[in-house]
C-alpha cells in the first residue's frame, strides 16, 4: 500500500475541481432565481403523472382515479390538464444511461406540478449501471429545494411536520464520489447559504401561517462541523426573525430517540434539518402513522412542484406477483398535499378526511400486501365511496 500518490492526488483534485465548479455555478442560479409561482393562479394546468416503475404504476394509477373524481369538473372546461409520462422504469433509464432520460425530462419541464411514483435507484451490486437516483435528479433539474413531509397521529398527540432541504447535504453530489485509490474513497457534503437560507424561511414561514410554535433544527454539528455547522448557524439566523417562535437545535442520534419518547415527542411541532437526515428520520416518524406506504411528501420548489410516496418502488412485491395488493395510501396523502398546494383546499380536506375515515376510523377494508387483503383498486375504490358519502 506505501507509496507515491501523486498521480492518484491529482486526479482526484481535477474531479473535486469539477465538483466546486459545477456547485459555484448553481449557487448563482440559486441567487438569480425568479419570484415564487402562484400555482394556485394557473388559468391551465397541467399535472404531469408519472407512474415510476416497480409498483409505482399501480399506485400511482389509483391516484390519479381519485384525483380525477375530485377535479372532474375542472378537467371537463380544460382548465386542468392531465398528462402521462412513461419514461422512468429502470429499463429505460438503465439503456439511456441517464438518472433521467432527456425526452421525459423535456416532459416534465411541461408540467407544473407532477405526480410521481417510486422509482428504482440501483445499487452497489445490482445489474444496472451506475446512475443517479431520478428522485434526486428531478430535484435538482427543477430546483425541487423543500421535501416537506407531515406525519400526525392525533391519538398520540403527534402533529409533525418535516421539512428536509432536497438538493444539498450528502445527497448533492451522490455519484460524484472519487476513488482516489484501491484503499480510499471519498465523498462529498455541500451547504450552501442560499441553500439553507431558503429552507429554513420555508419553514418558519410554515409555522408562523399554521400557528405551530416551535421549529427544531436537527443536524450532527458537534462532529460535522463546517457543512452541519454552517445549516445550524445559518437557520438560527432565519429563526430571529420570527421571535414569537420557539428556536430549539438537537442532534440527530437524539432527536431519533425522542421521537419514540412518549414524554418529550408531543412537544414537537416543524423540524428543519439538511437531506440526509431529513431521509432517515421521517421514515421513523412514518412508521406511528401506519408505516412509509401510509406517508407522503411534496417537493417545493420556485417553479414546480412534485408529489411522491416516501416509500420506494418495491421490485419485490412485483417479482412474487403482489403488485396489485400495493398500499395507495402514500400516494393518496401526497395527492391531499397536491390539492392543497395548487389551491383546491377543500378538496384537499375532503380527500384527507376519507383517508382518515378508511385507514384509522372505519377500516372496511385492510391492505396487506398479500391476497389476505383488498387490491390497490378495491382500496381506491373505498376511499372514492367514502368521499361521496361526505359529500351527500
Amino acid at each position: 500500500m506505501k507509496g507515491n500518490y501523486e498521480n492518484e492526488i491529482k486526479n482526484a483534485l481535477e474531479k473535486f475541481e469539477v465538483i466546486l465548479r459545477g456547485q459555484l455555478e448553481r449557487c448563482e442560479k440559486i441567487a438569480d432565481s425568479r419570484e415564487p409561482m402562484d400555482f394556485a393562479a394557473i388559468d391551465k394546468l397541467t399535472i404531469g403523472i408519472c407512474g415510476g416503475d416497480g409498483i409505482g404504476p399501480t399506485i400511482t394509477a389509483a391516484s390519479k382515479r381519485v384525483l380525477a373524481y375530485l377535479l372532474a369538473d375542472e378537467l371537463e372546461r380544460g382548465s386542468v390538464v392531465f398528462k402521462d409520462i412513461d419514461g422512468l422504469t429502470i429499463e429505460n433509464r438503465a439503456a439511456c444511461g441517464k438518472a433521467i432520460p432527456d425526452d421525459v425530462m423535456e416532459e416534465l419541464y411541461q408540467c407544473p406540478v407532477i405526480l410521481k411514483g417510486p422509482t428504482t435507484t440501483p445499487r452497489a451490486g445490482d445489474p444496472w449501471p451506475n446512475i443517479e437516483s431520478a428522485n434526486v435528479m428531478m430535484r435538482k433539474k427543477l430546483d425541487l429545494f423543500a421535501n416537506v413531509r407531515p406525519v400526525k397521529v392525533p391519538d398520540k398527540g403527534i402533529d409533525w411536520t418535516f421539512f428536509r432541504e432536497n438538493t444539498e447535504g450528502s445527497y448533492a453530489v451522490g455519484s460524484q464520489g472519487v476513488n482516489v485509490t484501491d484503499y480510499l474513497a471519498i465523498d462529498f457534503c455541500v451547504t450552501t447559504t442560499t441553500g439553507t437560507e431558503r429552507i429554513a424561511r420555508l419553514a418558519y414561514e410554515y409555522a408562523r401561517k399554521n400557528g405551530k410554535n416551535r421549529v427544531s433544527i436537527v443536524t450532527k454539528a458537534n462532529v460535522i462541523k463546517t457543512t452541519d455547522g454552517k445549516f445550524l448557524n445559518l437557520c438560527k439566523k432565519i429563526g430571529e426573525e420570527y421571535p414569537e417562535i420557539t428556536t430549539d437545535d438537537w442532534y440527530i442520534d437524539i432527536m431519533t430517540a425522542k421521537l419514540v419518547d412518549e414524554k418529550r415527542r408531543t412537544e414537537f411541532r416543524v423540524f428543519v434539518l439538511p437531506n440526509l437526515y431529513g431521509d432517515i428520520i421521517t421514515d421513523e416518524a412514518a412508521e406511528f402513522q401506519g408505516g412509509v406506504g401510509t406517508a407522503g411528501s411534496s417537493n417545493i420548489g420556485s417553479r414546480y412542484a412534485m408529489f411522491e410516496a416516501i416509500h420506494g418502488s418495491a421490485p419485490r412485491m412485483v417479482q412474487e406477483g403482489r403488485a396489485i395488493y400495493a398500499d395507495p395510501c402514500s400516494m393518496l396523502r401526497a395527492t391531499v398535499l397536491l390539492l392543497s398546494h395548487i389551491g383546491r383546499q377543500d378538496k384537499a380536506d375532503l380527500l384527507e378526511r376519507a383517508l382518515d375515515i378508511c385507514m384509522f376510523e372505519e377500516k372496511k377494508l385492510k391492505i396487506t400486501g398479500r391476497d389476505t387483503g383488498a387490491t390497490c383498486e378495491q382500496y381506491a375504490d373505498y376511499v372514492m365511496e367514502t368521499i361521496k358519502a361526505l359529500q351527500a
